[in-house]
Parts: C-alpha cells; sequence; structure tokens
C-alpha cells in the first residue's frame, strides 16, 4: 500500500470517529432523557448504543495507528 493511501485511510478513519462522536454524545442526551422518564428498557438500549458508539469513536483511530506502527517497524 502507498503511502499516500494510507493518507486517505488517516482522514476517512478521522471523520468516522468524529461522526461516531457526535452519534455517541446524542445518545447519551437521549440516554439522560430517557433515565428521567423511568423508561428502564429504552434506558438500556441508549447506554448500549452510547457506549458502543463512543467506544468505536475512541478506539478506531488508536488501533490504525497500532497498525501502522507496527508495518513501519
Amino acid at each position: 500500500m502507498s503511502s499516500v493511501s494510507l493518507l486517505g485511510i488517516n482522514s476517512w478513519i478521522n471523520v468516522a470517529s468524529a461522526v461516531l462522536l457526535v452519534i455517541g454524545f446524542y445518545f447519551t442526551l437521549s440516554f439522560l432523557q430517557a433515565l428521567k422518564e423511568e423508561d428502564v428498557r429504552v434506558t438500556k438500549q441508549l447506554k448500549l448504543a452510547a457506549v458502543t458508539c463512543i467506544g468505536a469513536a475512541l478506539l478506531a483511530p488508536a488501533l490504525y495507528q497500532l497498525y501502522i506502527y507496527f508495518r513501519v517497524v
């Protein structure tokens, strides 16, 4: 894979990470609203969605950087 191709993938991972963070914050705010309404089923679903989105947003760039590190070294 060429270095230009790797730079393109890096920018797309950063965009996807930012989008996942925004979606994760949306689910977090919805989770807080569902807590106020005391809807247990929706609360569990929103908590899982928020944790998944924020976790993916934080792990994707880290895993990509590890991949690049081990590919270069």
